[in-house]
This record gives C-alpha cells, sequence and structure tokens, in this order.
C-alpha cells in the first residue's frame, strides 16, 4: 500500500511529561497532537502498547491484545470518583526527564488496585454498564488475560509453567476454581483494561479528527467547529510474543512447547557484522501449521485488536516471515540456529480477506535476503530506509538518499539507534569525512541537517526520534540493544517543545511537499478572499 507523501515524528506515550513518573493519557498527548498539526506533521509513532514485563521493555508484553495500565491518566479517573483526592497527593516525588520504573510501578498500582475496588463498589449505571459491555465485547481475550495477570500476582510473579500444573495446563475444573477464588484480581485487571483503551480511543479520535478532550477546562465556543488534527498513529507488532504471556499460555498449541510445558525451539538472529554470536531473544517459535489449519485465526484477531488503537502497523522483524532463525532452547547463544521457512504470502492473504487490504510498514531492517524483499514488494509494503546506517560504504549505500524508492520509509534513526547527535559525536574520522561530504557545507547543526535530508528524500514517509527535533545526546536514548537495564525510560520535559520546534518543522514540510500548501481561490488576486 502507498502512502501520502507526509511527516512525522516517534515518540513512546511513556516518554510524555506529566507528575506520576511516567507518560499517562492525559493532557501531555493532547498537546502533542496539537504541536503535531501546527508543525505540518501528520503522523504519530509509537512502540507496542501492551503491559510490560521483567526489563520494561514494550516488546516483552504480557500480552499481545492489553494495553499497558501504566499509561491510564489517574486525574481522569481521580474526576469520576474511583481515586480520591488524597491518594494522589501521596505521590512520591518522581524524575522528570527519566522513568524510574519501580517506584511508578510500585505507585501507580497500589492507586489503581484501589481504584478498581471503588469502581466495583459503588460505580452506577451507565459506567458499569459500559464496563460489562466492554468486558463481553473483548472476551475472547480478556478473560483469559485477566485470569493470567491475576495467577501470576497469586503466584508472586513466576512464569506460568512454574504454577501448579493443572493450571499450567490449563485443565477447566482447575481454572474455574480459580477464576472464583481470583475473582477480585480478576475484575481489577478487566477495569484497568477498561479504562485504559476508554482513554486511549479518546485520544485517537482526537488524533485523527476532533478537537474535543475529556474533562479539558476550556470548551469550544457554542457552535464552533472542532478543528481537524488529522495525525494518524504508526504502532507496532513484534513478530514474535514473551514466553511468559497470556498469549503462549492461552494457546499452547500454538507454539513449540515440550511436555514439561517449555520451548523447543526459541527466536534469534544469526551472527553478523554487529555480533559475534547473533541475538538470542528467546520467544517461543510458533507452529505455523498448526496456525494455516486454523485459518490464521490468532494473526487476525490479533491485528484487528492491534487496529483498535493505531492507523498503520509497523510489522517489527519482518524478515521472519520469509524465513526465520530457529535455535534450539538451551543453547547458550544464537550460533547455532537454522533457517526455517515462515509463512509468507499466505498469513496476508488471510488477513487481507478477513480484514482488507492493510496500511502495513515492514521493519526489513538486518540480515535481508532476496526471499524477504521479494515478499515485501509482492505485498507492496514499504520498507524502511535509516540515515544513520547510511555513510559507512560508498555511493551504492542502500540508505542514501540518492538510492532511496518512494514506497519507503525514511528514519534519521530508530528506538534502538544514538540519537543522530550522539551518533554523530561517536564517528571515527572517515566516516564523518563521508558524511560530510554527502550532506555538504552544513550551516545549520547535525540533527537538523539530517532531518532536512530526510524530508527531502523520496520517500513517501519520513520520521524523526522527537530526541532528535531536541537536538539532545546520546542521554536521550530510548534503547541500546543487549544492555540488560536503563533502557525505555527516557522522557521529554514540558516545556522543551518550543515555537522554533514547530516552525522548523512546518517549513521543512512545506518546502519537501509532505505538508499542501495552503490553497488560494483562483479570483484571489481580483479581490476574492484566499480560501484555507
Amino acid at each position: 500500500m502507498r502512502f501520502p507523501r507526509s511527516a512525522g515524528i516517534l515518540l513512546h506515550p511513556t516518554s510524555l511529561p506529566g507528575r506520576f513518573g511516567i507518560g499517562e493519557l492525559g493532557e501531555a498527548p493532547y498537546r502533542l497532537v496539537d504541536f503535531l498539526a501546527e508543525a505540518g506533521q501528520s503522523l504519530w509513532q509509537i512502540l507496542p502498547l501492551g503491559p510490560t514485563g521483567y526489563g520494561d521493555s514494550p516488546y516483552a508484553s504480557f500480552s499481545a491484545f492489553a494495553g499497558n495500565p501504566l499509561l491510564i491518566h489517574l486525574d481522569w479517573l481521580a474526576a469520576e470518583g474511583d481515586i480520591a483526592a488524597g491518594d494522589l497527593a501521596q505521590a512520591p516525588a518522581f524524575p522528570e526527564d527519566r522513568v524510574d520504573f519501580g517506584p511508578v510501578i510500585n505507585f501507580k498500582t497500589a492507586v489503581l488496585q484501589s481504584a478498581a475496588q471503588r469502581f466495583r463498589e459503588s460505580a452506577k449505571d451507565p459506567r458499569r454498564e459500559a464496563f460489562d459491555r466492554f468486558c463481553a465485547e473483548n472476551a475472547d481475550w480478556l478473560d483469559d488475560y485477566a485470569l493470567f495477570r491475576a495467577l501470576k500476582d497469586a503466584h508472586g510473579g513466576a512464569v506460568w509453567n512454574t504454577w501448579a500444573w493443572e493450571l499450567a495446563s490449563r485443565q477447566p475444573a482447575a481454572l474455574a476454581a480459580a477464576r472464583q477464588r481470583l475473582d477480585a484480581t480478576v475484575f481489577t485487571h478487566c477495569y484497568l483494561q477498561y479504562q485504559f483503551f476508554r482513554q486511549w480511543e479518546e485520544l485517537k479520535r482526537y488524533a485523527n479528527s476532533q478537537d474535543i478532550r475529556p474533562h479539558q477546562e476550556e470548551k469550544p465556543e457554542a457552535g464552533a467547529e472542532p478543528s481537524a488534527k488529522g495525525i494518524r498513529i504508526i504502532g507496532d507488532i513484534p513478530i514474535f510474543v514473551a514466553f511468559d504471556s497470556a498469549d503462549v499460555w492461552a494457546h499452547q498449541d500454538l507454539f513449540y512447547l515440550d511436555e514439561q510445558l517449555r520451548p523447543t525451539f526459541v527466536a534469534g538472529v544469526p551472527p553478523d557484522y554487529f555480533s559475534e554470536t547473533g541475538q538470542l531473544w528467546g520467544n517461543p517459535l510458533y507452529r505455523w501449521d498448526v496456525m494455516a489449519e486454523q485459518g490464521y485465526d490468532w494473526w487476525i484477531r490479533r491485528f484487528r485488536q492491534t487496529f483498535r488503537t493505531v492507523d498503520i502497523v509497523r510489522l517489527d522483524h519482518f524478515r521472519g516471515f520469509a524465513a526465520y532463525w530457529e535455535v534450539p532452547a538451551g543453547e547458550p547463544t544464537a550460533i547455532n540456529g537454522q533457517w526455517i521457512d515462515g509463512p509468507g504470502a499466505a498469513l496476508f492473504a488471510a488477513l487481507n480477506d478477513a480484514l482488507g487490504e492493510l496500511p502495513i510498514i515492514a521493519e526489513d531492517l538486518g540480515i535481508i535476503t532476496e526471499d524477504v524483499e521479494e515478499l515485501r514488494d509482492q505485498l507492496e509494503f514499504p520498507g524502511m530506509r535509516i540515515l544513520q546506517f547510511a555513510f559507512t560504504t560508498d555511493a551504492d549505500n542502500y540508505y542514501l538518499p540518492h538510492n532511496h524508492k518512494p514506497n519507503s520509509v525514511i528514519y534519521t534513526g530508530t528506538h534502538d539507534n544514538e540519537t543522530t547527535v550522539g551518533w554523530y559525536a561517536s564517528r571515527e574520522a572517515e566516516e564523518k569525512e563521508l558524511i560530510d561530504r554527502y550532506l555538504g557545507p552544513l550551516a545549520e547543526p547535525i540533527h537538523w541537517a539530517l532531518i532536512r535530508t530526510a524530508y527531502r528524500s523520496v520517500c513517501d514517509l519520513a520520521i524523526v526520534p522527537l530526541q532528535d527535533v531536541l537536538g539532545l545526546g546520546n542521554e536521550g536514548r530510548m534503547n541500546s540493544p543487549g544492555k540488560p537495564s536503563g533502557n525505555w525510560s527516557w522522557r521529554f520535559r514540558s516545556g522543551d517543545l518550543k515555537p522554533e520546534h514547530r516552525d522548523r518543522l512546518l517549513e521543512f514540510a512545506l518546502t519537501y511537499g509532505r505538508k499542501e500548501l495552503p490553497k488560494r481561490d483562483e479570483d484571489a488576486g481580483n479581490g476574492a478572499e484566499p480560501s484555507a
């Protein structure tokens, strides 16, 4: 699918400013949407929205269907009476520029659990009716997810295959007894999902079109038309799911597991330029033959759920749909693996039959072979081009702008890369010479020079991490692959985005055709008013 020529920013919601230590779905994302619209942007790319587990990575979620309760806007719940004002007054003093996940999780979990209990005891129609309707409409994933989380809580967070056998293997009588025994906790997790999706879907409606905010103090004047924002949200579907997830626990037949419910094969990538031993991700591998027999129903439901929350999907590790690296479980590295054919076009044919043509971006970075390119091009998915990869060789470099193709997405860097300022500072002299020669005499800082280069590319879409717009060094880096801790924590502060950032992005968007110039009436020169 081709996309209209446009531009946007990459920012995960956890990086938004806010007083409770992590980005929330309150005023901050609405102000961000306003900024993007005023800056001539029409895209906001995020990372996966699922509830995070060990390591706080959005790519290792407890569910491919659920939302992250840490993003719930607490003031919204207080306004509805689910949180007492005193509960929020006791909030710790959190840092403004990073997420300190441990204290944030402890504080927000306690407050949200209390809110769920208050809602359960006091909610009246129509609020309870709306909650019950949400639970019924989402029962195909919510029932399993809420029980999974309740059981994890009851087992002190232990991995599901270490629970009592009758629970780990999902014996019906054991599950029924657990659901009754843990009824209050199950209710809490359903409530958290209800509130997350209420708040996120309100934000998405605003981003896509309307100018109506929940609980905003200033209301539009009577009769005034809400202004259109026109911001499309790009989401992210990781190809694999975490072993310790409701997805694997509830659908054990879809994964390679042994009799003790342990993975027999796990995912990774082979040794390459970046790692002599490859990358051992450890995710359980799909039984694609079983998925095919079921008409890829799980994937269809996964995509349908994701498109509730986003408008475009970036499909992570796209090459794994052509062929994936299979490593026997227990191997210390990813060296001793082999390539196994993925589902190929059959999966996407099933998705198209069920859901129609889907707006998908293929994350095609890494070792890309001819079969991967053929699948991407057959499906007409745009691939990704990263400017930070462009200056390591000669003029034939795939990532250099003069080698780009329109049906692509250009980035200065991604969430896994250094910031542009940090990247440039860490380059060896030879690469810096190539960068300087290609960009020409720099009349602006390197981050703006690289953003300008991305915008002038022929690629249909241009996406820039907000850290690059702000000109941050590597203190603003979101993730360092292979680093065991300290990732995913960067936040920007209220007031960091200034009019000069907006004006520069708008200038670039207009100059390089990523926003249409205002149209003027043909008769404007004869006294007619120009049209907007």
